[in-house]
């Protein structure tokens, strides 16, 4: 079993879980149910920078990157910085995030923001709708079409935007559907882990142009951003590079600052 087998594991029994204390009835209740979501894929568009900057304590290819921020303080850091919106991990056991960090996210600044999780249940979307999300992230390589089908559009019908994420033109070709807004391809293998921008470059050709095309993982050079967006590429995002430093916001500030 590879490191993604074992994460969609964990994760269906955390969603089982939660389903019996907390039934997703109660998110309805929740005073963000009902708020209009902020667009991701109408600020990338709109963009000089493109940038999507994540918050991440840690990952199971890296370990500990940043235990001690503060995720509504990095928030802050990061709209200032100009960002067009940010990742919050809500993932504990592989990657020390949790859903809190994406409520504490959305008390602190207005940007958009997509929840990056390992979503298989459309409890999930409710929650993300709950807890201030605009944005969620499906993950082509865990699910089946007729899932990305039922939970993209179950993500539309609650007002969220939709980011498909894919690794290879297998996983491209079962995936392309009216009811994406932005299709990402990982440049990291997440079966190795191993990196590599080609992956982005090969791919963009075969995206259909109706969709934002953002390239995820690996991008750490105002050079890699630039060849990026010769192949059509509107959005970037970028965790690791950030968050490794004592002040992830300032850092996203002095790279964006680079850029334009």
């Amino acid at each position: 079993m590879n490191i993604l087998d074992k994460v969609v594991a964990d994760k269906r029994k955390e969603v089982a879980l939660k389903k019996s204390v907390l039934p997703k009835a109660q998110f309805e209740k929740s005073v963000l149910f009902d708020r209009n979501c902020n667009s991701l894929a109408e600020a990338l568009r709109n963009s000089e920078t493109g940038i999507i900057a994540e918050h991440k304590r840690r990952s199971p290819s890296k370990s500990t990157i940043n235990q001690n921020t503060n995720v509504g303080q990095v928030a802050q850091g990061y709209q200032r910085a100009g960002v067009c919106g940010m990742s919050v991990l809500t993932d504990i056991k592989y990657f020390g995030g949790s859903i809190e960090d994406l409520l504490l996210a959305r008390a602190s600044v207005d940007i958009p923001l997509l929840r990056k999780e390992f979503i298989i249940d459309e409890y999930q979307l409710m929650e993300a709708k709950a807890y201030g999300a605009d944005v969620i992230l499906l993950i082509a390589a865990v699910l089946s079409r007729e899932e990305i089908k039922n939970l993209s559009e179950f993500a539309k019908s609650l007002g969220l935007e939709v980011l498909l994420e894919v690794h290879d033109q297998e996983e491209l070709e079962k995936s392309v559907m009216p009811s994406l807004d932005m299709l990402g391809v990982n440049n990291r293998n997440l079966k190795t882990f191993e990196v590599s921008l080609e992956t982005s470059k090969a791919l963009s050709v075969l995206i259909p142009d109706d969709f934002v095309k953002v390239s995820e993982s690996g991008i750490s050079s105002i050079e890699a951003i630039k060849t990026l967006k010769e192949f059509g590429y509107q959005g970037f995002l970028i965790g690791e590079n950030f968050m490794k430093t004592d002040n992830p916001g300032k850092s996203a500030e002095m790279f964006i600052k680079s850029l334009l």
